[in-house]
């Protein structure tokens, strides 16, 4: 075993309905359909907090198995820029944690099932109270976490706590990462495993790497849990590639260009397009369509 490895005991897991069973579930189903899950990420807040929520019910509606849900940072170091712009637009709105938390209230309270994730950085959970959030988490219904900037050495205690209150705790692994550490991530990882496709930041791209697929291979025959691969995922092409060997395909970039392209900053706030939220589904029903 690893030096900095913490077993987390069964007897330390809360009984959920939703958390990780959720998202083992939709991992499940997707295989029994013998197809890749669907992970769409958009961010809390961007352009305003009603579209977001109408956003989520869309993804759901348009055959979303997992959402990823951004809680804005005015910092968000493994992000691109165009995610970046995302986040930055959420936080002039005065996004807030408690109002991302509060959105998957909402969106429960109007039926939506699917699982969410909240995707973030440290600092704000950290600032939060690490137990409060995730009690709230549990609360509101969100089902787990992807913090981006907190390597699993650093990470006992949020493995603690969620694991207590059943919520999946999701960790990335790279393309430099080595093997042996990929495994020893994976094995920490519930839920699922973030494999980043290319070395960097978030950001759509028009190619993707040529050793990716088998790259993918050799984490997967490592990983006890699925692998979800995101970073620069933009095409239905690139989807209907890499779902032949993925349990999952993550999309961010792609989707906040096309809420970015509706979007205009006034003086006073964010015009917006009354085609978003609809432009937004056919998007993602086209990506849908190529697993």
């Amino acid at each position: 075993m690893s030096e900095g490895f913490a077993v987390i005991k069964d007897k330390d897991i809360k009984a959920s309905s939703r958390g990780i069973d959720a998202i083992k579930d939709a991992f499940t189903k997707a295989k029994e359909e013998k197809r890749s899950a669907f992970i769409p990420f958009i961010t809390a807040g961007d352009p305003n907090i009603l579209i977001s929520e109408e956003l989520i019910l869309a993804l759901s509606d348009a055959g979303a198995d997992i959402i990823e849900l951004g809680v804005p940072f005015s910092d968000p170091v493994a992000d691109g820029p165009t995610i970046q712009a995302s986040s930055q637009r959420a936080l002039k709105n005065g996004i807030t944690p408690e109002d991302v938390l509060t959105l998957v209230r909402k969106v429960r309270e109007k039926g939506c099932m699917t699982p969410i994730v909240l995707m973030g950085y440290y600092n704000p959970v950290l600032q939060y109270g690490l137990s409060r959030f995730a009690e709230k988490m549990v609360e509101v219904g969100a089902d787990g976490t992807i913090i981006a900037d907190l390597p699993i050495e650093e990470a006992h205690e949020w493995r603690r706590i969620a694991s207590i209150n059943g919520l999946a705790n999701i960790f990335l692994v790279a393309p430099t990462t080595p093997i042996s550490r990929a495994r020893f991530i994976a094995e920490a990882s519930t839920g699922f495993l973030y494999y980043v496709s290319v070395t960097g930041i978030t950001g759509a791209r028009t190619e993707l790497p040529e050793h990716l697929q088998e790259a993918l291979r050799q984490v997967k025959a490592v990983s006890p849990v699925p692998v979800g691969v995101g970073f620069g995922i933009s095409t239905p092409e690139q989807v209907k590639m890499l779902s032949r060997i993925a349990d999952g395909i993550i999309v961010g970039s792609a989707i906040i260009r096309v809420i970015q392209r509706h979007v205009t900053e006034k003086d006073i706030g964010f015009e917006v397009n009354p085609n978003l939220v609809e432009d937004v589904k056919k998007f993602i029903s086209e990506l849908v369509k190529a697993i």
